[in-house]
């Protein structure tokens, strides 16, 4: 359920409505907007009648909200969410640009990749340290030591890091060195580790799993969210279908879809959703143009010797060139790169 206060209710009545929903048996999550201060009750849907909220003092409306999602609910946060980390945010005005290889595979490789994609435009590096891979014999990263490295390249290129955790093991390590956590497509349904994320009062960028449907993906955020963490950006990564002319069919109409039903920021990675540099930069541009809050794009300096998802990265002067191109769509949709 969901409890809209008045514009300027006292505290001691929103107080009054927590210990009411807290009684019968709600756990209550607090959004504080610009005007109003919204109370998502998560429980019993069965023993209330919103107007017995509705003439409690304070309260300006009352609402059942029957979507399995309900914190991840776009009502619950009308104003939407803006994931800040230090001066970057994402789901404001600016897309924001994701881009590196797709694992750390040297110093010298993460350090010119950090180099390269910062003086293109990029505010975050991905790079991946533990590789979930489908046959156990490929490049499976290079754990600590690669956090490391990604970390020391981007702080020298003042960019932020984004990188994959895997398993909930992982979450301590790699929130020492990452400022996004990373839940991969495999893992979108792990549901241990997605509650043991929202303990972790992290940035997670949550990928769609390779054939979930919207309404999972918002149910996995909706773990993470139950937890108490409510900074969390979805991704469009490409999904799986019948076709086998690229490695996913790449979703975009999900991009304008999740952003009618949530207050989440919405990102797309262009390089996973097709899986051919020759098609990334077009699907990059589409992605802009539906209004994605950011891309997550995979450059390599020489990706014939990538060790992993070489056919997929884009050459660093095509990336520059993609962010040129970006720049005109983004103003021609009231954005900015």
């Amino acid at each position: 359920m969901l409890v809209v206060m008045q514009e300027g209710a006292a505290e001691e009545s929103v107080q009054r409505v927590i210990d009411r929903l807290v009684t019968m048996g709600f756990t209550v999550h607090r959004s504080t907007g610009t005007s109003h201060t919204v109370l998502g009750g998560v429980g019993p849907m069965d023993n209330f009648e919103p107007a017995e909220f509705e003439v409690m003092e304070g309260v300006k409306e009352c609402h059942r909200i029957v979507s399995p999602y309900k914190l991840a609910n776009k009502r619950f946060r009308p104003q939407g969410t803006v994931v800040e980390i230090g001066k970057v945010k994402i789901g404001g005005p600016e897309v924001v640009m994701m881009a590196g290889p797709c694992s750390v595979e040297s110093e010298e490789q993460i350090s010119l990749s950090a180099e390269l994609v910062a003086k293109a435009g990029a505010k975050v590096i991905r790079g991946g340290a533990f590789k979930p891979r489908s046959s156990p014999y490929s490049f499976q990263g290079l754990g600590e030591q690669g956090l490391k490295m990604l970390r020391a390249a981007a702080d020298r290129n003042g960019l932020l890091v984004v990188s994959e955790v895997m398993d909930r093991s992982q979450i301590a390590l790699l929130s020492e060195y990452s400022d996004i956590l990373q839940v991969g497509a495999r893992n979108m349904q792990n549901f241990n580790l997605l509650r043991d994320l929202g303990l972790a009062r992290k940035p997670v960028l949550l990928k769609r799993g390779i054939a979930a449907t919207i309404e999972e993906l918002l149910l996995s955020a909706e773990y993470i969210m139950s937890g108490g963490n409510y900074e969390i950006m979805l991704c469009e990564r490409g999904i799986r279908t019948f076709e086998t002319a690229t490695r996913n069919t790449m979703d975009i109409s999900a991009i304008p879809v999740l952003q009618q039903l949530t207050h989440l920021p919405v990102l797309a990675d262009p390089s996973h959703g097709v899986g051919k540099r020759n098609l990334v930069a077009p699907m990059a541009r589409a992605a802009v143009a539906a209004g994605a809050d950011g891309l997550l794009v995979e450059v390599h300096h020489d990706p014939e010797h990538a060790l992993s998802d070489g056919a997929q990265s884009l050459y660093p002067d095509q990336f520059a060139e993609l962010m040129g191109q970006l720049r005109g769509i983004a103003a021609a949709v009231g954005r900015s790169v």
